[in-house]
């Protein structure tokens, strides 16, 4: 099982970007991590900066850590060309009519899955697919 460092995540979401901006082959995952950049351009200068691999990002500083987002941006992609959990495409598929477009979809996903995230990590559990999705679904209107 891959198990990447958090300065690998970081270096792989710097140098997708570096390579997209240099006009440079990427491969398919890294096409799609500098697609997920390029809707988020306040994190431009972030990815932009090799030094932001040894920055900390903490909810007391206001914000949230962009590597964090991009790096649940990535996890939803992959969810969603496999459909797992089973289900999601199509509770994602849903929310994208409701929003009228993928990207605030895209965040409703984010955030049930921060959540499910959270609430495993706080209660010392597994990650609870089922919760993940029926919070999804709700964010749909199809609960």
């Amino acid at each position: 099982m891959f198990n990447p460092s958090r300065d690998q995540v970081r270096n792989f979401f710097i140098e997708s970007w570096r390579k997209h901006q240099a006009r440079e082959v990427l491969t398919p995952m890294e096409t799609i991590a500098a697609d997920i950049i390029g809707h988020h351009p306040e994190y431009h200068a972030i990815v932009e900066d090799p030094d932001a691999i040894d920055r900390d990002f903490t909810p007391e500083d206001g914000g949230i850590n962009p590597f964090l987002h991009l790096s649940l941006h990535l996890a939803i992609e992959e969810q969603l060309s496999i459909d797992q959990p089973p289900g999601i495409r199509a509770a994602f598929e849903a929310a994208c009519v409701r929003h009228g477009n993928r990207h605030d979809a895209m965040h409703d996903a984010l955030e049930s899955l921060g959540e499910m995230l959270f609430n495993a990590q706080r209660n010392g559990t597994p990650p609870d697919a089922a919760a993940y999705l029926a919070s999804l679904r709700k964010k749909a209107g199809l609960i």
